[in-house]
């Protein structure tokens, strides 16, 4: 937590608690499985979570959507969370598009929404639209958001002929700098104008030097060649708080109790299952921010097993005895070549509740890659290829081959068909 001393003359006195999310990633898939309750039910406790706490403001720092088409249930999902929170206590709701997000989907409605005090920034715009002064339930002025969303490179830098690589880059890092630069300075010159410190934040979307990020997170390049040298410099020194999105991990940005990642209040992949979420609760006295996290529950849970097949058994019999649900990634790496891994699996999780989504056989797959020609890499090979080497890996009889080629060339068959009909 952050309270230093006493408040600076002219402060702003009343305490205002503002709640900054990110990363929702509505109708994300994981492994082909849709997760529209888990969604679902991570909106209805935030909805509870906001009144419990009082929240005056909410920021959700972009990636509301995990593709710029979200399907109607994820939409569907969205506005009835917000309609919700209209019906709450919470004053305000301020929401930026993220690198995921559709800024003309989030864009359509926003005249309706900021009716309702739900105030949305797709793309970005002027600086006057982009920083909002929000007023209290008295209608004085408590809080200067600025609401910048995802920079796409066309937003911040004119291409030129002739450019190399590092000059490409500097135009968008000085591009970023500038443009929070613009919105801080005309923050600062509504505060002085309206004469009272109210406590001024920023949000953004984007990926800072030294961020963490963990395997599976679907978190990729903002800015191809610029990624480790967007650093916390960039951002002004009179944000009292700034509110990012992007990486899914939760931390701060350079040290900093006030700038933050929420992170993502889902795991995206396996690779986030033993993540702690949180959300970032945010009390402003005047100008000073005290940032507490709320750890978010588990909704579905996730768990990636690895070992020897008698340490997966062991812990599926383990999760089995809890009751768990738990959706399983297995990763077999024992020394013994077990051509029916899924079979085994499958007679293991019999009676339970547990579901596996993801099989991963390494001790098989490094077989098949032994017996690749040198300088060889998966990649080289035709599926076929890779198929008969699993045949041979395995040492099935000839007469059983047939068969199973036939099988495996109806199901490719089968795959390419729908690949064709979605197109």
């Amino acid at each position: 937590m952050v309270i230093h001393g006493n408040l600076p003359q002219g402060a702003h006195k009343e305490k205002l608690t503002i709640l900054h999310t990110s990363d929702w990633h509505i109708g994300r898939v994981l492994c082909g499985k849709k997760r529209y309750e888990e969604f679902a039910a991570f909106l209805d406790w935030l909805v509870e979570t906001m009144q419990q706490n009082q929240v005056d403001v909410l920021l959700v720092a972009g990636d509301v959507f995990d593709t710029s088409t979200p399907s109607n249930r994820a939409q569907e999902l969205y506005y009835r969370f917000l309609c919700r929170v209209t019906a709450s206590p919470c004053r305000h709701v301020v929401i930026i598009a993220g690198n995921h997000d559709s800024p003309s989907l989030l864009n359509a409605p926003r005249e309706i929404l900021r009716a309702l005090n739900v105030y949305v920034v797709g793309n970005a715009t002027t600086s006057e639209e982009e920083v909002l002064v929000l007023a209290d339930a008295q209608g004085a002025p408590e809080l200067i958001v600025c609401a910048v969303p995802y920079l796409r490179d066309r937003d911040i830098r004119f291409a030129e002929a002739g450019e190399s690589p590092e000059d490409k880059e500097h135009k968008l890092v000085e591009g970023i700098r500038d443009h929070y630069a613009e919105v801080a300075a005309l923050a600062e010159q509504k505060r002085k104008n309206i004469g009272t410190r109210i406590p001024v934040v920023a949000l953004g979307h984007l990926f800072t030097a030294g961020g963490q990020t963990v395997e599976g997170d679907g978190v990729r390049e903002l800015y191809v060649g610029s990624l480790a040298h967007i650093n916390a410099g960039i951002f002004p020194e009179n944000l009292d708080y700034l509110a990012l999105g992007h990486l899914h991990v939760p931390q701060k940005v350079g040290g900093s109790e006030t700038r933050r990642y929420s992170g993502s209040p889902l795991p995206m992949g396996f690779g986030e299952a033993a993540q702690h979420k949180s959300l970032c609760l945010v009390e402003c006295i005047g100008t000073h921010a005290a940032v507490r996290l709320v750890p978010v529950p588990v909704f579905q849970q996730l768990e990636r097993i690895t070992g020897n097949w008698e340490a997966i058994s062991l812990r599926i019999r383990e999760l089995s005895a809890q009751g768990s649900d738990a959706w399983l990634d297995v990763v077999y790496e024992g020394s013994e070549v077990i051509g029916d891994l899924r079979e085994r699996l499958e007679a293991a999780l019999a009676g339970s509740n547990l579901e596996v989504l993801r099989v991963k056989n390494n001790q098989l797959a490094q077989q098949v890659l032994e017996q690749s020609r040198e300088g060889e890499t998966l990649e080289d090979l035709h599926e076929l290829d890779v198929f008969e080497r699993c045949l041979a890996a395995r040492e099935v009889p000839e007469e059983q081959r047939i068969a199973l080629r036939f099988a495996y060339q109806e199901t490719l068959a089968s795959l390419m068909n729908e690949d064709l009909q979605a197109e």
